[in-house]
């Protein structure tokens, strides 16, 4: 039997040579992304071919159709679908921390919705994507064949940005796989830019500029251990939180709390979220929830769970974090193709990466601006010696029978125009063969070279002209220099370190924002103000200690003189709104009783109501006796030195105390001031010691007075004297004001009248006068309600005895003496009066009061 030779192949190492070659193309062509510019393969291409459309962020929107077709026809032979899913994540702006694709149409959701098919989408890049594209045609980079070698395609881009850090990535690949978090572009330059000019950087400086990672989607990571890790190591796990706070929804008998969630983890599905918490009611393994709906719209995300009436908010929102994607967890892999080798890289060596990445490409840019420059200095020195010698060069030109012989002739071969032949434009003075020997001798003298002659030909008759010559001459000198300075960029280190940090500050100034996602330092547990959105609130306080907060948004502007909107209800006794402000839900407000007794409480403890909603009793909130009268509310975020607390009462006995020494106020209040007999406090400010006071009168009378003449006091102290008050008259306001006397008072009346008056106008006296006149009161206009400072782009708020509500522009309303009547600002029908009226535009806290006095 025949036997036949046959070249047999080992099966084992056939299997593990294909499957080793299998592996490393998935690794280094398509799952890992390059450390220099932060990009896959895929995400390359795409931004490649947008480049060659044209399809630039200042230019119109194409096709996303097209765009695929150019990517997957030209450089990426794969799926459309992977192509375009590529564009829409670049697109999304809950996926991309600074997205590269500027997408028009539908473009999926957070909800997991997918996007409309690429026929119906338009797209184009962003102006981040410029940066990153910059300078790609000026040799920066290497390119290589595309996959049937018809065209090339760049192999890395040359990014002015570490978007390796700035996006972040995720990829799985064979035996490995990334996942490297979005950071903050303020924060990474920063780092990057301190690692340039100091290279031996510790790690522990670098986590000081980069504090963690920054989701686009917000929330929290709780806890800076992970952070560490990833940043020291390569590896960490990072416990990610949404942003979920306690509120009070509902009105009346239906008002009851609920969990409001405005932000979720990063790579959380809204809809999955909200499908789980309401698997783990129906399983029962989540009490107290009675509703829960998704009200988010185009302003943001809202999802309100809503709770039943005995539970607790607490409690109940502790076990969402635990049993709910609310809380996630984020591994970080920070690994990456360096060299053609998949590495796991700390922070600083992913920094490093990419410096010497960008030192790289900024030196191949100069080098290419260089010779571009050397080149045209060459051509711009060879049209100087040619204008110097136009007498022979136009001749020559002009009797040359070709653009060949004339330029052999510029470039010192004379032997193709024959001497013999009779010559056009000989001077006189020569005679042709003495004229053709002259023209050799300054030709071989210039020595123009090809690319000179060349440019000579070229030249326009118009270049000749004595300005033309002029720029020719102008543009020599800055080419010159040019040359100079890109010459030292590539002798000099440290020129080539400034241009490259030079370029990192103007992209930190043109994208840079601020931080999104809160970090908060492990085994400190969240507290409802980091769960609470840090917003302006309208608060208002009702005659018989009725509270609520409404957020300012409720209340829409008019014009003065309008009818207004019905605000607080009045309830059975005629309860009217007497006091009214406006502070940040992380503030406390401190709450003084008419008998000089302080409170504290939490702004976001208040209840949240509508505008015509009462709010509910204060006493039911913090432990005051049903006896007393809220005298005074002011809204404090610190208790730091350096502020004061100024108490009037109604007879006009004044007392300034340090703020710090409320800073322990216990549940059951402490003395703010010892209050006379027949006397109560009437109102409390913050100042900063350094500004004027001035006391308004119910009669219509004011005095001002420097805040100097009332020293501080302790606590338990009584007080001096502010002003001096007639029969029967008594404080209605107190304000401070600036003391240049450039504020305007703004007076408002019972019936609704009100005017401006400049704080100069009030003639400065000691404190404890009989004051001036501030408006004149009649039947009319009747007394005088409230008087504060104001601006023309100032926004008041007056509330009347009937619950009517307006708000209005202090720009409409009259400047006028301190005597006016004023006009009126709010219509009072059937017996109805003004009871308070407002600064809606500026929480009055202590960081008001220091802008003021700035």
């Amino acid at each position: 039997m025949e036997t036949l030779d046959h070249n047999y192949v080992n099966i084992e190492e056939e299997m593990r040579r294909s499957y080793l070659d299998y592996a490393m193309s998935v690794i280094i062509g398509r799952a890992l992304p390059d450390v220099r510019d932060g990009f896959k393969p895929v995400h390359r291409r795409v931004l490649w071919a947008m480049h060659e459309l044209g399809n630039a962020y200042n230019k119109a929107y194409k096709k996303s159709a097209r765009i695929v077709g150019d990517v997957i026809g030209k450089y990426h032979p794969h799926g459309d679908s992977a192509v375009y899913d590529t564009i829409v994540r670049m697109a999304q702006n809950f996926s991309m921390r600074y997205p590269l694709v500027d997408g028009q149409g539908n473009f999926g959701s957070v909800d997991g919705d997918a996007a409309a098919a690429m026929r119906y989408t338009e797209a184009r890049m962003t102006r981040l994507a410029s940066e990153i594209l910059a300078d790609i045609e000026k040799e920066t980079v290497d390119f290589q064949p595309n996959y049937d070698e018809s065209l090339s395609e760049p192999s890395v881009l040359p990014t002015r940005v570490p978007n390796l850090l700035l996006n972040g990535s995720g990829g799985i690949a064979v035996g490995m796989a990334t996942n490297i978090p979005p950071h903050n572009l303020t924060e990474i330059i920063d780092a990057t830019v301190a690692l340039i000019r100091k290279p031996n950087t510790k790690d522990e400086e670098l986590l000081k500029l980069v504090p963690g990672p920054d989701f686009p989607t917000g929330g929290f990571i709780y806890g800076r251990e992970g952070i560490r890790q990833a940043y020291l190591t390569g590896r960490g796990i990072i416990q990610m939180r949404a942003r979920a706070g306690i509120d009070r929804i509902g009105r009346g008998t239906h008002e009851r709390d609920a969990i409001i969630i405005t932000e979720i983890p990063f790579q959380v599905n809204k809809a999955r979220l909200i499908e789980r918490i309401a698997e783990l009611v129906n399983e029962k393994k989540l009490d107290g929830i009675a509703d829960l709906r998704d009200e988010s719209d185009r302003n943001g995300m809202r999802i309100v769970v809503e709770l039943k009436r005995d539970s607790v908010p607490q409690i109940v929102l502790n076990k969402l974090y635990k049993l709910t994607p609310m809380q996630s967890s984020f591994g970080v892999i920070n690994l990456s193709i360096v060299n053609g080798q998949p590495r796991v890289l700390t922070l600083k060596q992913m920094l490093e990466a990419f410096i010497e990445f960008r030192r790289e490409v900024v030196r191949r840019r100069t080098e290419y601006d260089l010779r571009k420059a050397r080149a045209r200095a060459h051509i711009l020195e060879g049209l100087n010696k040619a204008i110097d010698a136009l007498d022979y060069i136009v001749p020559l030109i002009r009797n040359a029978g070709s653009v060949d012989e004339a330029r052999q002739w510029l470039t010192g071969r004379f032997e193709t125009i024959a001497q013999t032949k009779a010559w056009k434009g000989v001077p006189t003075d020569l005679t042709q063969a003495g004229f053709i020997g002259k023209l050799q001798k300054v030709m071989r003298r210039l020595e123009f070279s090809d690319a000179q002659a060349q440019a000579i030909l070229d030249l326009q008759l118009r270049r000749l002209s004595a300005l033309e010559r002029q720029k020719i001459l102008d543009e020599y000198e800055q080419i010159i220099k040019l040359i100079a300075e890109l010459e030292e960029i590539l002798a000099n280190e440290q020129s080539l370190r400034r241009v490259i940090i030079k370029e990192l500050e103007d992209v930190k100034k043109e994208f840079g924002d601020a931080r999104r996602t809160q970090i908060i330092d492990e085994g400190v547990e969240l507290s409802i103000e980091d769960m609470i959105a840090d917003e302006d609130v309208a608060i208002t306080v009702t005659n018989s200690g009725y509270i609520k907060r409404t957020p300012v948004s409720a209340y829409s502007r008019q014009g003065r003189g309008g009818k207004g909107r019905f605000g607080a209800s009045t309830g059975k006794n005629g309860d009217y709104v007497e006091h009214l402000f406006v502070a940040s839900t992380h503030s406390y407000i401190m709450i003084f009783t008419d008998d000089g007794q302080v409170y504290k409480l939490k702004v976001h403890e208040l209840p949240d109501a509508p505008t015509a909603a009462r709010g509910k009793a204060i006493v039911n909130l913090i432990n005051i006796p049903s006896s007393r009268k809220i005298a005074g509310i002011v809204p404090v975020r610190e208790f730091a030195e350096g502020r004061y607390v100024v108490m009037v009462t109604r007879r006009g006995v004044i007392k300034k105390t340090s703020l710090a020494e409320f800073q322990n106020i216990r549940s059951n209040g402490i003395n703010a001031v010892n209050v006379d007999k027949g006397d109560e406090l009437f109102d409390v400010i913050l100042t900063d010691g350094t500004r004027q006071i001035l006391i308004a009168t119910h009669d219509g009378i004011a005095i001002r007075f420097d805040e100097e003449g009332v020293r501080g006091m302790g606590r338990a102290a009584r007080g001096v004297r502010g002003i001096g008050l007639r029969k029967d008259d008594y404080v209605v306001a107190v304000c401070a004001v600036a003391k240049d006397g450039g504020e305007r008072m703004l007076s408002v009346s019972e019936q609704g009248y009100g005017k401006q008056t400049k704080v100069s106008d009030y003639r400065l006296q000691s404190r404890g006068g009989r004051g001036v006149i501030n408006m004149k009161t009649t039947a009319k206009t009747g007394k005088v309600v409230a008087v504060f400072a104001v601006e023309d782009d100032s926004e008041i708020m007056i509330i009347t005895q009937h619950g009517k509500l307006i708000r209005i522009e202090a720009g409409e309303i009259r400047k006028t003496g301190r005597s006016a009547q004023g006009v009126r600002l709010i219509k009072t029908d059937g017996g109805d009066k003004v009871t308070s009226a407002s600064l809606l535009d500026a929480a009055q806290d202590e960081e008001t009061v220091a802008a003021l006095a700035e």
